[in-house]
C-alpha cells in the first residue's frame, strides 16, 4: 500500500495531553468503581454476567444496530462513483485499506464511520450532504472518517464507556441487582446487605454522572483530532471549514421531526443534528462550530508557513 506523502505539521501536543488526561481520569475513576465493588463484597458472579452482556452487545452488535438505526445501506462501486474514488485515493494517502460505503436517503446533511478495526470500517454518507457539499467538500468530510478510522476512535470510545455501560446497568437495574446482592448475603449469613446496596447504587450513579462528562469530552477532542487529520489528508484545511458551515446551515433547514429522529446517532456525526450549537457544550459530544472553525484556521496558517 503506498504510503502518506502529506507532511505532518508537527503533533497538536496540547490535544494529545488532554486526550490521554481524559482518559487516565476515566480509568481512575473506573478503578476506584472497582475497589467499591470489592469492598463491599458485591457477588462476583452477578457482575461478571452484567460485564459479558454488555462487553458482547459492543463486540458483536453495536456495528450492526448503528447502521441499522441510521437506515444505511451499503452501497457497491457503481454506485456513487465519484465517493468511491474519493475514499480510495484519501485511504492509500492514510495508509488504510479502502473502507465500504454506506448510503442513508435523508436530506439531513451528514456522515458517520463505523467499525472495531479499520479492516472492517463503513463511511456512511446521507443524500443531504451528497447534494449539498461540492466534491472539495466532500473529500474534507470523508478524510474527517478516515482519521476516526485510523486512529481507532470506535475501539477507544468502546473502551472508554464500557465501565459507564455497566455502571448505567446497575443504576437502570437497581431493584433485580439489589435481590440479587441480598439474596447473596443472606446465603452467606453476612449482615449489612441493605446499606451495602445503598453505597453500590450510589457509587454506580457518580460513575455513571462523571463518566458521562468525561466521555464527552474525550469525544470532543477526538473530534478535533479527526478535523486535524481531514485538513492534512486534503491539504486544506479550508475544505472542512465550508463543508461544516454548509452542514450547519442545512440542519438549520431540516425539520424538526428529522432531527429528532437522527438524535441517537449525534455521537457519531461528523456535526450533531441541531439547529444550533448547544450552550453546554460541557454536555455535548462535538465542539462548537466556532472552536472547530478557529482550530481550522490555525492550522490553514501553519501550513501556509511551511
Amino acid at each position: 500500500m503506498a504510503k502518506s506523502s502529506r507532511p505532518w505539521y508537527g503533533r497538536d501536543f496540547g490535544l494529545s495531553f488532554r486526550m490521554g488526561l481524559t482518559m487516565f481520569l476515566l480509568f481512575a475513576l473506573y478503578a476506584a468503581f472497582i475497589l467499591i465493588l470489592w469492598a463491599v463484597r458485591v457477588p462476583w458472579a452477578i457482575l461478571i454476567i452484567v460485564m459479558v452482556i454488555v462487553a458482547l452487545s459492543q463486540l458483536f452488535l453495536s456495528d450492526k444496530i448503528v447502521l441499522w438505526s441510521s437506515g444505511a445501506r451499503l452501497m457497491g462501486p457503481q454506485e456513487q462513483p465519484e465517493l468511491h474514488q474519493i475514499v480510495t485515493r484519501l485511504a492509500q494517502l492514510a495508509d488504510l485499506p479502502t473502507p465500504q460505503l454506506a448510503w442513508i436517503n435523508t436530506r439531513l446533511p451528514n456522515a458517520f464511520a463505523i467499525g472495531k478495526n479499520p479492516k472492517t470500517a463503513v463511511i456512511a454518507v446521507t443524500r443531504g450532504l451528497v447534494e449539498r457539499l461540492n466534491s472539495t467538500e466532500m473529500e474534507a468530510v470523508l478524510a474527517h472518517e478516515l482519521t476516526h478510522i485510523k486512529n481507532r476512535d470506535v475501539t477507544v470510545m468502546s473502551l472508554a464507556s464500557f465501565f459507564a455501560m455497566v455502571a448505567a446497568f446497575i443504576v437502570q437495574r437497581f431493584f433485580f441487582f439489589g435481590f440479587a446482592m441480598e439474596g447473596d448475603r443472606r446465603n452467606s449469613r453476612s449482615g449489612g446487605g441493605g446499606q451495602a446496596i445503598i453505597i453500590v447504587w450510589l457509587a454506580s450513579l457518580i460513575v455513571w454522572a462523571v463518566s458521562y462528562v468525561l466521555i464527552r469530552t474525550l469525544s470532543r477532542y477526538r473530534e478535533y483530532a479527526a478535523d486535524r487529520g481531514s485538513a492534512i489528508l486534503t491539504g486544506h484545511p479550508g475544505y472542512l471549514a465550508s463543508a461544516l458551515e454548509k452542514i450547519q446551515s442545512g440542519m438549520r433547514m431540516t425539520p424538526t421531526r428529522d432531527l429528532r429522529q437522527a438524535e441517537s446517532m449525534n455521537a457519531f456525526f461528523i456535526f450533531p443534528a441541531v439547529r444550533k450549537n448547544s450552550a453546554m457544550e460541557i454536555f455535548s459530544t462535538h465542539p462548537t462550530l466556532e472552536h472547530r472553525l478557529n482550530r481550522l484556521e490555525k492550522l490553514q496558517q501553519q501550513m501556509e508557513k511551511k
